[in-house]
């Protein structure tokens, strides 16, 4: 689009090079704080802008939309999920909309892969235990934990992330199954040394399920407390996908009645609300959506982000475009 600069929304600070990369092309509203953006002052704040670079707590809907006017071009949301975006309002209105994949697959791998650790290991829990200067002796029965290598690990959702945690998996000699509705070439099965599974029969076999699904009304609350009834009393359960994939208050009660060994959790049902019964319960690794959070990540992230929204606002094809009949509509499909 044809503009010396162009007018945007920035809902939350990004890092510093995003930023700088915004500023060369745009005069930037921005939301200060490290709280979500409150409603009434995202929708005054999108009125008269082209672009928005927008969180997961922003909902970008016909309510956003209307607010936003018909001068709206893009939506560049700072997360690989999108949940926050009624991506078929977007498309019907005309707007590109976009996330930021690929670049935080490994760093939440390795989240994933340490909520397993630690909740298997008790970590979090020997951490508090010695803060609480309680006194201790050293004893062949104090704090046990499951043991990870040479288990089997359950994947829920092999796409890049749960394939990346496939691969940290057999370096601990880890027998790996997964579940996903669309199964991934036969060479990737292989070269993971992966078998499928059907959801409840992965769930009966697993020592560690883990969860990487994206949010939908068939993966809310995906995991209840039927299915947490099948998992093995030794099992542990970790999510860093979206919080309310699992029944937090079935969670709680499968854990304080020991249905299941342990829990790590990234994400959470009521975000940033954590059922106070998890807070409660020593199995239960709780950590604030960390999956991403280291600084490599969160630059690529806002790079991403950035050059989604430079290139919709130029008329290019925005990197990793949600809506791509969009562009293809207004642009016939040329760079």
């Amino acid at each position: 689009m044809a503009s010396e600069r162009w007018p945007i929304l920035v809902t939350r600070r990004l890092p510093q090079p995003a930023m700088d990369r915004l500023a060369e092309k745009a005069d930037i509203t921005l939301h200060e704080g490290d709280n979500a953006m409150p409603r009434d002052e995202l929708l005054k704040g999108i009125s008269g802008k082209v672009g928005a670079v927008t969180l997961l707590t922003d909902k970008v809907d016909d309510e956003f939309l209307d607010a936003a006017g018909p001068q709206l071009v893009i939506v560049a949301n700072y997360a690989v999920g999108f949940d926050n975006i009624d991506v078929e309002a977007c498309t019907r209105r005309g707007v590109l909309c976009s996330n930021t994949p690929e670049v935080l697959t490994e760093t939440t791998a390795d989240t994933a892969f340490s909520l397993i650790m630690a909740a298997a290991r008790r970590i979090a829990e020997g951490d508090r235990f010695l803060r609480g200067r309680k006194g201790w002796v050293w004893g062949p029965m104090m704090m046990l934990g499951q043991d990870v290598h040479h288990r089997t690990l359950g994947i829920v959702g092999f796409g890049r992330i749960g394939q990346a945690l496939a691969r940290r998996g057999r370096g601990f000699g880890m027998k790996i199954i997964y579940h996903d509705v669309y199964r991934p070439p036969h060479e990737v099965e292989e070269e993971l040394g992966a078998e499928f599974r059907e959801l409840d029969d992965l769930l009966r076999e697993a020592d560690f399920v883990s969860l990487h699904v994206n949010l939908s009304p068939e993966t809310r609350h995906l995991i209840n407390a039927e299915r947490l009834r099948t998992m093995k009393p030794t099992a542990v359960l970790v999510n860093t996908s979206r919080g309310p994939v699992i029944d937090e208050a079935a969670l709680a009660d499968a854990l304080r009645e020991g249905e299941i060994f342990a829990a790590g959790l990234d994400v959470f049902e009521k975000e940033p609300e954590v059922h106070p019964g998890l807070l409660e319960i020593d199995s239960a690794t709780v950590i604030p959506h960390l999956g991403s959070a280291t600084v490599d990540t969160r630059i690529a992230m806002g790079m991403l982000a950035a050059e989604n929204l430079i290139a919709g606002l130029e008329g290019g094809r925005p990197p990793t475009l949600l809506n791509p009949e969009v562009w293809e509509g207004r642009y016939g499909g040329k760079t």
